[in-house]
């Protein structure tokens, strides 16, 4: 490493948040500016560890002690080109990612981890603000069609991947705007859209063609694109939100959380949304400790809620790692995130009984228990409470991928989980048809989609080359 003594002088620095009097009147990200001399100081924080678990640590494989080292010696350009070597969006990782490759940063036994999300941030940041990242379509193309459904970041990784590959990629998207959870589910204050757009610019100016509007199963037959596409990778996501079925569940007011965050993102964009689903002046109760929950806090917060209440089923975690998590497993521990930091009140060991409503049939109350442990989450008697509650949401996770329309018409297998089912190459029961992401994982992280739409569009280009030899 450039500084081999980094790790004993410098000590962990992260940017700071915008104040949250001022952060919380817009859905700009939440973070100042970081001076790029302070990364490099970061960056020179990362040990000669002789074996870096970080690598194995991040679900894309990054070369972690590599750009490291080049972002420390002011190499920037060479960083970027490592860095996208295994993820060819490192702004949304930069920026959404838990980083689990901090949780198994070898200087993390005994002191703060690297930063290493920060430094991956600047390092691509650099290399837009540089012009270094400009389209890359390939020399030739080889004739094969691939159809790529679902713009999330499992489809947009294999997408580009694939036509970089030279072939022919059109990717079917549902929604008005490309991004999928990208898109309308993670907010503004988190990713901001410009950062995806100019991302889809390149991708568009690559040669990837892109279809909105494109519900395939619906207004697009699954039959249509076994017709016209050689190969064809389904990404749609874990799109069926977890219920929560108790008594007065049917009330107005209670909305899954992937109901009320896609209309944020809208009027973020400029649209105009009737009927708009908001917390403006009212009593809100979030059900789910999760990114979900906290994301639905911070859009609560900017909305004006009159009161915020998170409830989460399992106890509190410890403030330190949990002796049950050890380096270098991602560690149960208490997480804060900037939307708890504005505000509400943070509520663990609860489980929801009952809502109650008015005369009108809109939610009023919500009745809940304190519980004991999992895995039985026993009520504990006499802790029973009751709260006001005028809007609930419920960010409960997602339970697999929906199977209605797309799915069924193309007819392949599911899992014991009810997603989809592939072999060790994600082709599914249907020759020629491959599934990644939370549609084939179940629920994850976006970085975990990122390496799974690299992983598949590499098996698929395999296939593609096969079927052609054959010929």
């Amino acid at each position: 490493m450039g500084k081999v003594t980094g790790f004993k002088e410098y000590t962990r620095e992260m940017p700071t948040r915008r104040p949250v009097s001022e952060r919380v009147g817009d859905y700009r990200e939440v973070y100042e500016p970081f001076p790029e001399e302070k990364v490099r100081t970061q960056a020179a924080r990362c040990m000669d560890c002789g074996i870096p678990f970080c690598h194995t640590g991040c679900p894309v494989n990054n070369i972690i002690p590599d750009w490291n080292d080049l972002a420390y010696r002011d190499e920037w350009k060479d960083a970027i080109r490592v860095l996208h070597s295994t993820n060819n969006f490192p702004e949304f990782t930069g920026r959404v990612c838990p980083a689990p490759c901090e949780a198994a940063c070898v200087l993390g036994i005994n002191e703060p981890p690297v930063t290493i999300k920060l430094i991956e941030k600047r390092i691509v940041e650099r290399a837009w603000e540089e012009g270094w990242i400009h389209p890359e379509p390939p020399a030739t193309r080889t004739g094969k069609r691939v159809a790529v459904v679902g713009s999330g970041p499992a489809g947009l990784a294999a997408a580009q991947q694939l036509n970089r590959c030279g072939h022919w990629v059109t990717l079917f998207e549902k929604a008005d705007r490309l991004g999928g959870l990208l898109r309308y589910g993670i907010p503004d204050f988190k990713l901001e859209k410009n950062v995806l757009d100019r991302r889809l610019a390149q991708m568009a100016d690559e040669g990837v063609i892109f279809r909105t509007g494109a519900h395939v199963g619906r207004n697009v037959a699954a039959d249509d694109l076994r017709k016209e596409f050689d190969a064809i990778l389904l990404t749609g996501g874990a799109e069926s939100p977890r219920d929560l079925r108790v008594p007065g569940r049917e009330l107005r007011g209670i909305h899954f959380a992937m109901e009320f965050l896609p209309q944020q993102n809208r009027v973020c964009a400029g649209d105009a949304v009737p009927d708009q689903i908001l917390a403006t002046g009212k009593h809100v109760v979030i059900i789910g400790g999760g990114d979900t929950g906290a994301d639905c806090l911070g859009t609560c917060h900017r909305q004006k809620a009159k009161s915020v209440t998170q409830f989460e089923i399992m106890p509190m975690p410890p403030a330190e790692r949990d002796p049950s998590t050890p380096w270098p497993l991602w560690p149960l521990q208490l997480r804060t995130e900037s939307s708890h930091e504005e505000g509400g009140e943070r509520n663990w060991a609860v489980n929801t009984t009952r809502f109650e409503g008015d005369a009108s049939g809109n939610v009023r109350r919500l009745h809940a228990v304190r519980v004991g442990p999992p895995p039985k989450f026993e009520p504990q008697p006499g802790t029973e409470f009751t709260l006001e509650a005028e809007l609930v949401l419920l960010a409960l996770g997602f339970s697999g991928p929906v199977r209605q329309g797309m799915i069924e018409q193309f007819g392949v297998d599911l899992d014991a989980r009810g997603n989809i089912a592939t072999n060790g190459k994600y082709m599914t029961s249907v020759p020629g048809v491959f599934a990644a992401g939370d549609m084939r994982r179940g629920q994850s992280l976006v970085v975990w989609a990122i390496a799974e739409g690299r992983s598949t569009a590499h098996t698929v280009d395999a296939y593609l080359k096969d079927a052609a030899s054959q010929k």
